[in-house]
């Protein structure tokens, strides 16, 4: 894509929790013909989240946080979600298994990357790094909740994976990353994986 994108411009707008930058650049259409084009773009960083699965007691291990932008899309209840968080210095993997003991109060075993998609790729430079892991009752190593200084006030759910897929059809479960991963686990165990 190199010889179709030429940046002209890029200018910071913000740098608070993220980088939120406006770009010029001339972009060559399928056609040959350049356009010029402006778009925005907010990077924070990318992430990695893991959906913890029982395999003997078919549940899962979700999160419920308060997420601002939900709410002012007419959400106000806190949302149902995979743990996630931001790479930081870390890779993938040992970010997901130290989201997992920070949130969910779980030591984390049989990692498997299910996909490292676009969140929202039309204006956030965000990839999430996506796993499932097992998990039994003897792997808690404390209550989770997050940190307090990070603005985390979370709650940690367990529920069967049948119970979390009908979330996923009757919008309990919006979260699009924990759609993926829950789907994932309803497909895998469908074929007998």
């Amino acid at each position: 894509m190199d010889d179709r994108v030429r940046v002209i411009s890029s200018e910071v707008l913000s740098d608070a929790w993220g980088v939120l930058k406006s770009t010029v650049f001339d972009y060559r259409r399928l056609d040959g013909n350049w356009e010029r084009q402006t778009r925005e773009t907010y990077d924070r960083g990318n992430g990695a989240a893991v959906l913890p699965y029982d395999p003997a007691r078919n549940t899962v291990l979700l999160v419920r946080q308060f997420r601002f932008p939900a709410y002012l899309q007419g959400h106000p209840e806190p949302l149902l979600e995979a743990c996630a968080g931001l790479l930081d210095e870390d890779d993938p993997e040992t970010c997901a298994r130290r989201e997992a003991q920070e949130e969910l109060g779980y030591q984390l075993h049989d990692l498997e990357l299910i996909c490292v998609p676009f969140m929202t790729p039309g204006s956030v430079t965000e990839r999430l790094a996506c796993f499932v892991a097992r998990y039994s009752q003897e792997d808690r190593v404390s209550a989770g909740g997050g940190h307090i200084h990070e603005g985390e006030d979370i709650e940690v759910v367990e529920m069967t994976l049948e119970e979390a897929y009908r979330a996923t059809r009757d919008g309990r479960i919006s979260d699009a990353k924990t759609i993926v991963l829950i789907q994932h686990l309803v497909i895998d165990q469908a074929r007998g994986e």
